[in-house]
C-alpha cells in the first residue's frame, strides 16, 4: 500500500512541476492571449483531439458558463461539414501538446478561409500549430507522468489549468457578475444557491426595534423573543445600531450593572447590515466572514425591513 501512495505523491510531483514551469513561460503572451479572445467579435471556439479534445471541452464550458460564448469543435469534424459553425469574428483557441497532428493540419487551412485568429496551446512554437498562430501559449518541454511518457498527463493538466486562467482573465475583463452566474445556472441546488435572495426567506412583520435611549433589560427581554437580536433607530427609523446575545455576554464577563444602562451605551455601532435584492448566498458569505449569525435587512433609507438568519439559509443548502 505504501508503495501505491509513494506513486501517488511521484504523479503529483511531475504534474506540480509542470503547473509551476508553464506560467512563467507565458509571462508576456498570456495577457496577450486573453486580450486577443476578449477582442473577439464571435465566438470562442475551443479545438483538441485526443485527451487534448477533453479537455477543450471543459475549457469551452467553462468560458460559456463564465459570460464566454464558446464551443468545442473537433478539428477532425471541422472538415466534415461542422466548420458550418465558424464565422469570422470567431476567434480560435487550439490546443495540441505537438501541434503536427494530421487533424490539426485540416482544421488550419478552414480557419485561414475564415481570418480566424488562433491562440495556441503547444509545447513547440515552431509546429505547424505554433507557426500559423498568431499568440502562442508554450507547454513546457517536460516528461509526462505516465512512466514511460507515452499517456497525456500532466500536459492536460496544465493546459487544463491555463484555460482556467484565461476564463477567469475574461470574467474580470467582461465584469462577469454573481448575478450573471445565477442567470446561467438556473437549475437544481446550485441555482437556488444563486438565484435565491436575502427577501426570499427574510423574517419580516413585528421587528425588535427601539430607541437607543431604551433601558437595556427591555432590549435584553426583545432580543430572547427576537432570536437574539435588539435593533435600535433614530428618529427617522434608520437603523444606529444592534445588540446580540454576544454583547450581553462580554457584559456579564465585565460585570457590568446593565440595570443602569441603556442600549445605545452597549450596542455595536453601524453594524453589518444587507438589502432584500442581495443573493442569499452572499449574504451567508457575510455572515461566515464576520462570524455573525444574523443581519438586519435595510431599504434604501436604512430602515430596517427584515432580519435574514444564517440558521434558515443553511436549512436551505447554503
Amino acid at each position: 500500500m505504501n508503495d501505491l501512495y509513494t506513486e501517488a505523491e511521484r504523479v503529483f510531483g511531475v504534474e506540480i512541476k509542470w503547473l509551476e514551469a508553464t506560467l512563467p513561460l507565458n509571462r508576456q503572451s498570456f495577457p496577450m492571449a486573453v486580450e486577443l479572445l476578449h477582442r473577439s467579435q464571435g465566438k470562442i471556439i475551443v479545438c483538441g483531439v485526443g485527451k487534448s479534445g477533453l479537455v477543450a471541452r471543459k475549457i469551452a464550458a467553462t468560458m460559456t458558463s463564465t459570460g464566454t460564448p464558446a464551443y468545442f469543435l473537433h478539428p477532425a469534424d471541422s472538415v466534415h461539414g461542422d466548420a458550418g459553425i465558424l464565422a469570422k469574428g470567431d476567434t480560435a483557441l487550439v490546443l495540441s501538446k505537438s501541434g503536427d497532428t494530421s487533424e490539426i493540419a485540416a482544421l488550419l487551412p478552414v480557419l485561414r478561409s475564415l481570418s480566424i485568429p488562433v491562440v495556441a496551446m503547444v509545447v513547440n512554437e515552431n509546429s505547424l500549430l505554433g507557426r500559423f498562430a498568431e499568440v502562442v501559449l508554450k507547454l513546457p518541454d517536460m516528461s509526462e507522468a505516465c512512466p514511460y511518457n507515452l499517456a497525456p498527463t500532466a500536459s492536460t493538466t496544465a493546459m487544463m489549468t491555463m484555460g482556467d486562467a484565461l476564463a477567469m482573465a475574461m470574467l474580470n475583463l467582461s465584469g462577469f457578475t454573481a448575478e450573471d452566474f445565477a442567470n446561467v445556472h438556473p437549475g437544481g441546488l446550485l441555482g437556488r444557491k444563486l438565484l435565491m435572495r436575502v427577501s426570499d426567506i427574510m423574517v419580516t412583520g413585528e421587528l425588535p426595534v427601539v430607541s437607543p435611549d431604551t433601558v437595556l433589560s427591555r432590549a435584553v427581554e426583545l432580543m430572547t423573543q427576537h432570536r437574539g437580536l435588539c435593533i435600535a433607530v433614530d428618529g427617522a427609523g434608520a437603523i444606529l445600531g444592534i445588540f446580540v446575545y454576544g454583547d450581553l455576554g462580554r457584559l456579564m464577563k465585565n460585570r457590568v450593572n446593565i440595570a443602569e444602562m441603556s442600549l445605545g451605551e452597549a450596542m455595536i455601532v453601524d453594524p453589518v447590515t444587507v438589502s432584500g435584492d442581495q443573493l442569499l448566498a452572499l449574504a451567508v458569505q457575510t455572515m461566515e466572514e464576520h462570524g455573525i449569525t444574523s443581519l438586519v435587512v435595510i431599504d434604501h433609507q436604512s430602515k430596517p425591513v427584515g432580519v435574514v438568519y444564517l440558521h434558515d439559509a443553511l436549512a436551505l443548502g447554503f
